[in-house]
């Protein structure tokens, strides 16, 4: 970084994924990033997340957080999905491409990927 200008381009380039991960959207993706989720891998899944709901343009609907030990380590990375009116969505086993497609089928059509689901886990 050599210039004032230049920081205020990373600012700016950063804001919206700032307000995707502080924002009071109607939706709410919470990734589990204790320990055991970040040794399973869990950041990539939030990055995925992160930029997904950027990119797919949802960034008004839905806020992507993290937080600690969701309790069932064994199934980390562990995504949690809540929106209002409804019953949470427990997703388990999560990679960045699985995160891809709960972003596309879930959080835009509107529909859960059951086999991605904590009843569904092996």
């Amino acid at each position: 970084m050599k210039s004032l200008a230049e920081l205020a381009a990373i600012r700016e380039q950063m804001k919206d994924k700032i307000v995707l991960r502080e924002g009071s959207g109607d939706v709410r993706v919470v990734v589990g990033m204790a320990t055991c989720g970040i040794a399973a891998g869990a950041r990539p899944v939030l990055g995925a997340f992160v930029e997904g709901v950027a990119k797919a343009g949802l960034s008004g609907k839905v806020t992507v957080s993290q937080t600690g030990c969701i309790g069932v380590c064994r199934l980390e990375p562990i995504v949690e999905v809540f929106e209002a009116g409804k019953e949470k969505v427990t997703y388990v086993k999560m990679t960045a491409e699985k995160a891809n497609r709960v972003i596309e089928e879930h959080l835009k059509g509107g529909k859960v990927v059951s086999e991605y689901t904590i009843g569904n886990a092996e």
